[in-house]
């Protein structure tokens, strides 16, 4: 495949939606939710027995052509890609996730995430996180809460980092209880700066990536989530409705079918299912 067989027009065609798409603040909170409705997080490839690779033309074939999902460099990498094309100013950040199970934060360049330019104001993309990701661009202008459904994010300050927090599956308010998701900083970066990062999330023990194979996907009034042997669905509240998740256990040759129905996913090879703990990074960041 070369530059030239990428199509804007296959792209949008994959997640949903029509061209032509012009710069607004519409067009981006629609391409944004779109794209997570359609495209899952996931890391199968690193578990049936291939290797990501961040080369534009190979995430295209990946991600539109073969229909799949890819990790955060993968899916965000060729968001920008789309972004760009579509005539967004967009510039590539290096964040960190704090890890919910060993309580750390990754190395830099662990994720990356997108900030786009639009009429004098800056939005943060990401349409390569999993469950505690926001649907639609949240703004960099201010430390204030910001809705989402029944969800509510915000984006705190401290020096040159950035914190984005939520409250998880409820909103309490600005004094409600408050778990970070991520930091980063607004310094400028190239795709090809995460490369050694792609390569660790592949290898190392300290990486959910490596432990374990998943998927998650956005659906419409809830969120869907395969990891190892387990499907789990998350429904979310309506009213005053709390959240609710069930989880159902798999064989493993019920697994390729359930994430051919419910991800739109078909392997090339056998996926080798897994689900081992995360050993704590032996670095503090």
């Amino acid at each position: 495949m070369t530059s030239e067989d990428l199509d804007v027009d296959r792209y949008l065609s994959r997640i949903g939606l029509v061209g032509p798409v012009k710069p607004s603040l519409e067009a981006l909170r629609s391409v944004h939710t779109f794209h997570l409705l359609s495209v899952p997080f996931e890391n199968l490839t690193v578990h049936s027995g291939g290797r990501v690779s961040l080369d534009i033309r190979h995430l295209y074939e990946k991600i539109i052509n073969r229909r799949r999902g890819g990790f955060c460099f993968e899916n965000n990498g060729l968001f920008s890609w789309l972004l760009v094309k579509l005539g967004f100013q967009v510039t590539l950040l290096s964040g960190q996730v704090k890890n919910y199970i060993t309580g750390r934060y990754g190395p830099p360049f662990d994720h990356l995430i997108l900030m786009v330019n639009l009429e004098g104001r800056r939005w943060l993309c990401d349409v390569g996180f999993g469950a505690a990701g926001f649907s639609v661009p949240l703004s960099l202008e201010t430390s204030g809460l910001q809705e989402q459904g029944h969800r509510v994010y915000r984006i705190r300050k401290d020096m040159n980092m950035h914190f984005l927090e939520w409250q998880q599956e409820e909103n309490k308010g600005a004094d409600g209880d408050w778990r970070e998701i991520y930091k980063f900083t607004l310094e400028p970066r190239c795709l090809e700066d995460f490369t050694e990062m792609c390569q660790y999330h592949q290898s190392s023990p300290s990486s959910i990536f490596f432990c374990k194979s998943l998927s998650t996907i956005l659906k419409p009034g809830g969120r869907l989530r395969y990891i190892g042997h387990k499907l789990i669905t998350t429904t979310f509240p309506k009213g005053t409705e709390v959240a609710t998740t069930t989880t159902r256990e798999l064989k493993e040759d019920e697994i390729p079918g359930v994430l051919a129905e419910e991800f739109g996913i078909v392997l090339d090879s056998p996926l080798i299912p897994k689900d081992e703990t995360i050993t704590p990074p032996p670095v503090m960041y």
